[in-house]
């Protein structure tokens, strides 16, 4: 049965309800997951989820109710709870739905049509020879804990009674290694992925061999003592700080004082330097679709421009609540749950430098290159202080790996400290950035 025909069933069973209008959306995917180790095939999965949600508004209330079948009786059931969980729902008069639209961008590769006629013989040995290539990468490294391929070709499709229409299909691919490298008794660990909407986007040599170097190029890493020094961020570390400030840019979060940005719209908070989007339509982005959760079009949102904050994102609800119109922020991440606020694509801008140029501009400081508990920053605050590994720098040369230090300080300080930006912008999942430079980091070591 067609999404077209899914979603009729549903409407039908809404007409005549006592209602002020409704959303109907339809989802359908196809994943696969294949895990190798040790040569051979250590784990397989297939599954095809299908989720049928809805959302009715009953004057100020707005219920939610999902089924995973379609199942006439299930389906019954799903309208009675969305219909009890409005009328029970605490009015609020910011609930709405959002209205037609025409017209949705163009996106272009979204979706890989070959990739269902690809043998599971093929994406098996994709795992497999992950696992070869990064063996074959350095004889230091002596065990590979797990290689794994998994894909998903989705479809998506949603309805309201304001006349929106709008859906698309979509895939994307993935694959990862983590390697464990040994030496003088010594052992290190590294790490890497890669993803693309296309089968053949994936580069399986260059995931073995930046797994095999991050893990053989830790071997002998030693403490170094405490100081105060510049700091280059690798493109990883620079994300995983990113990813905190995240949260802050979600007109939610600032509405409920859990944002370090609250308030501060029009002010300069980071670096002169800093160029921060979130692209829902940027090209083989994770995130990339013509529309959000809500059927509103995805656009390209400039957040931060020359350091200066010019805006938060927004979905319908948040939109209305705050006095302004949704970015397209609303996210689903499955069937099961209603919509919620998110990022698309966020990242900084690259700059026009070579990480080799930041590295060179550093007297005496550190590259940090793994950051460990990043989760624990304060996302309010911004105060962080954390455990990492890198390297140790000194007249623009790296002259030893380190570990067993600490990194602490303030996320807004330290975006503010960026004195050169790399041109090597990478994404990892949703949020990306380029390595990045500060004037000034607090170390902990020996």
């Amino acid at each position: 049965m067609e999404p077209a025909e899914q979603m009729d069933a549903v409407e039908r069973l809404l007409k005549g309800r006592q209602l002020d209008a409704w959303e109907i959306v339809v989802s359908q995917a196809r994943d696969l997951s294949v895990e190798a180790k040790g040569g051979r095939l250590d784990a397989f999965k297939c599954a095809e989820p299908l989720g049928v949600s809805i959302r009715v508004q009953c004057g100020q209330g707005l219920g939610f109710s999902f089924s995973t079948t379609l199942d006439p009786a299930a389906l019954s059931r799903m309208v009675e709870g969305a219909l009890v969980a409005a009328q029970l729902q605490t009015p609020d008069p910011c609930y709405l739905l959002p209205p037609r639209c025409d017209a949705y961008p163009p996106l272009a590769d979204l979706c890989d049509e070959t990739l269902a006629e690809i043998p599971e013989e093929t994406k098996i040995g994709r795992a497999l020879e992950l696992e070869r290539l990064l063996l074959a990468c350095d004889p230091r490294i002596k065990r590979v804990r797990k290689c794994s391929y998994a894909e998903s070709s989705y479809r998506w499709n949603i309805r309201n009674s304001h006349g929106l229409s709008a859906g698309y299909r979509g895939s994307y691919v993935t694959c990862s290694v983590s390697a464990v490298a040994e030496a003088d008794g010594d052992a290190q660990s590294g790490f890497d992925f890669d993803f693309s909407t296309r089968f053949g986007g994936v580069d399986l040599q260059r995931i073995a061999e930046s797994a095999g170097r991050k893990a053989t190029s830790l071997l002998g890493a030693r403490t170094i003592p405490s100081m105060r020094c510049q700091a280059v961020l690798d493109n990883r570390v620079a994300k995983e700080l990113l990813d905190v400030v995240c949260a802050s840019f979600l007109a939610e979060n600032a509405h409920k004082g859990k944002s370090i940005l609250r308030g501060k719209v029009g002010e300069t908070l980071f670096s002169e330097l800093l160029t921060v989007r979130d692209d829902g339509l940027l090209a083989g982005g994770m995130g990339s679709a013509p529309c959000d959760g809500e059927g509103v079009p995805q656009q390209d949102t400039l957040l931060v421009a020359g350091g200066v904050l010019k805006s938060l994102l927004y979905d319908s609800y948040w939109g209305n609540k705050m006095g302004e119109r949704s970015t397209g922020n609303a996210l689903r991440n499955n069937s099961k749950a209603p919509p919620r606020m998110g990022v698309h694509n966020l990242f900084i801008q690259p700059g026009e430098h070579a990480l080799q140029e930041l590295i060179a501009g550093v007297g005496k400081g550190v590259l940090i290159t793994e950051v460990l508990g990043m989760h624990t920053a304060n996302p309010i605050t911004g105060d962080f202080s954390v455990g990492a590994a890198g390297f140790y720098l000194e007249g623009g040369a790296i002259m030893h790996p380190v570990k067993g230090i600490a990194i602490a300080g303030n996320l807004l300080e330290l975006f503010k400290g960026v004195d050169m930006v790399a041109d090597d912008l990478r994404f990892f999942g949703s949020v990306g950035s380029p390595a990045l430079r500060v004037r000034e980091l607090d170390v902990s070591g020996s």
